[in-house]
């Protein structure tokens, strides 16, 4: 081991030992479980960290206090633990804390998701929430949805009597091109056939790594002393993996430049991109202006999680679904009687859908696609609970264990959409940030910016793939026995991708 290696190890030490003596918190500290010397409870975290904190919570109760490092956690596992720290307090844990991923992946913190709360990021949230999320926005671009599912549908019905079907990878690209032709005016990958591409599968692939990545707990992150050795070699695959998506949206935007000044600056393209980059000459009302980078990290905020996320949902949702043959019957029930088997379910059909909008909510509810929250930072030290939280705290609020809470939830393993319909145990709850027994968005002020977006992409693919094929399962696996493990990153994929074989089951002309 060489001197240098020697010497870093020792002054962490030295550094722990020194911040030991000088910060003992005169103050109650939530309960939690007793750190290791320097690494804390770094080893407490486990393979699947929300499955660890749920466990560790069912000890020390749902507010806890790790120490990871040489920073203070603060875990949120309840509801009304959650409520109080992002409804009460929300002001004070409105920013981020420093994460490499932030750093190395996000353009050091210039994007929406991570930029430290404050006059840019309420920049760029109304620039997303004007031009991308709001309403008027989601209903101008209804068409491009439904067109792009369509595709999808196509695509699968072509592909009934072939080899079984990598339902997640295509479903990567239905929501990819729809963002895409929302974001820069055309498809990013294929011709519009459906069928996946090079590309596409190398997309795919970076944006599964990028989430993997995102949610390790990264030993430099906690132990500023041994940040630069890197010893989980995390820092050098997200330097990596940053140039092949810089590399991916410089070419866009550049590409995109061109476009608009061939046109002569004409009022042809519509889309977000010639938005953003017309925003360029112009000051918001703080005097902001954007930048090239900042366009950038928008855009790869919307490519991994405007297309990760809800893919992988709708996966699940589908595979929850073929496990349950009475849900199903009782879905493809409702949209036989109010879509018929004529043609496709469109946006318009979906508030008439009431069992579906049920089985959406029960599939967030299991398969949160943000399993821990992105953490917070606290601003000022508060108190939650009689219990003292320090300055500089990180927050992690475990989603997944809240959506599981045997004090909220009847017999919470089991998918059972009829508990939010009238008559249920929650029929009134909702999961856009209002009732936290729910919350796969967040909530308060960092609460996901593209919920509306993600929410009608949920709901369309899921109803459209559940009511235009039945669906079997390769090598003649029984619906019983096909495996819901999780592989854990920033977002909760499934272990082993969902393979199946679509069976149209509308009319011809409709495929």
């Amino acid at each position: 081991m060489s001197p240098l290696i020697l010497y870093s190890i020792a002054l962490a030490i030295f550094l722990y030992c020194l911040r030991t003596l000088l910060k003992r918190h005169p103050h109650r500290l939530p309960p939690g479980p007793r750190p290791w010397p320097i690494i804390g409870n770094l080893p407490h975290m486990g393979q699947m960290p929300h499955h660890s904190l749920a466990a560790m919570a069912r000890t020390y109760g749902p507010l806890m206090h790790l120490r990871l490092g040489f920073v203070d956690v603060i875990v949120a596992a309840s509801a009304s633990v959650a409520s109080q720290l992002l409804k009460t307090h929300d002001a004070n844990f409105s920013s981020r804390p420093h994460n490499s991923g932030a750093k190395y992946i996000a353009y050091n913190y210039q994007d929406l998701v991570f930029a430290p709360y404050g006059p840019r990021w309420r920049m760029l949230r109304k620039i997303s929430s004007v031009h991308l999320f709001s309403g008027k926005a989601l209903d101008d671009y209804r068409h491009v949805r439904q067109e792009e599912v369509a595709v999808l549908i196509r695509a699968l019905a072509r592909a009934e009597s072939k080899q079984a079907v990598n339902l997640g990878q295509l479903l990567n690209v239905c929501t990819a091109n729809a963002l895409g032709r929302v974001m820069l005016g055309r498809r990013v990958f294929g011709d519009g056939s459906g069928v996946s591409d090079p590309m596409a599968e190398e997309f795919k692939s970076m944006v599964v790594e990028v989430m993997a990545l995102a949610g390790v707990f990264n030993i430099g992150d906690f132990i500023p002393a041994l940040d630069w050795l890197d010893l989980q070699g995390v820092a050098a695959k997200m330097k990596n993996l940053h140039k092949r998506f810089d590399t991916f949206l410089t070419g866009l935007l550049e590409e995109h430049k061109k476009m608009l000044v061939g046109d002569g600056g004409s009022e042809k393209h519509k889309d977000l991109l010639s938005t953003l980059i017309s925003l360029k000459d112009s000051a918001d009302d703080e005097g902001l202006k954007l930048t090239d980078t900042e366009i950038k990290a928008l855009l790869l905020n919307m490519f991994t999680a405007g297309t990760d996320t809800s893919s992988s949902t709708v996966e699940w949702a589908i595979a929850e679904l073929i496990r349950h043959p009475k849900i199903l019957a009782q879905v493809l029930k409702e949209l036989d009687t109010v879509v018929g088997r004529d043609r496709l379910v469109t946006d318009l059909d979906l508030p008439q859908l009431t069992y579906l909008q049920a089985v959406i909510k029960e599939t967030f509810r299991l398969h949160p696609s943000t399993p821990l929250s992105l953490p917070r930072v606290a601003a000022e030290s508060c108190e939650i609970m009689g219990y003292h939280i320090p300055k500089g705290s990180t927050l992690l609020v475990n989603v997944w264990a809240i959506a599981r809470d045997p004090k909220e939830w009847a017999e919470p393993l089991e998918f059972r959409p009829e508990r939010f319909l009238p008559g249920g145990e929650k029929p009134n709850v909702d999961i856009k940030g209002n009732d936290f027994e729910v919350i796969p968005f967040g909530a308060g002020r960092r609460i996901c910016a593209g919920m509306s977006l993600g929410l009608r992409m949920v709901q369309l693919l899921t109803a459209t793939l559940v009511h235009a094929f039945d669906w079997d399962l390769t090598s003649g696996l029984m619906p019983e026995d096909l495996s819901m493990e999780e592989a854990y990153g920033l977002t909760l994929q499934r272990a082993e991708p969902l393979m199946v074989h679509p069976r149209p089951r509308l009319s011809p002309n409709v495929y």
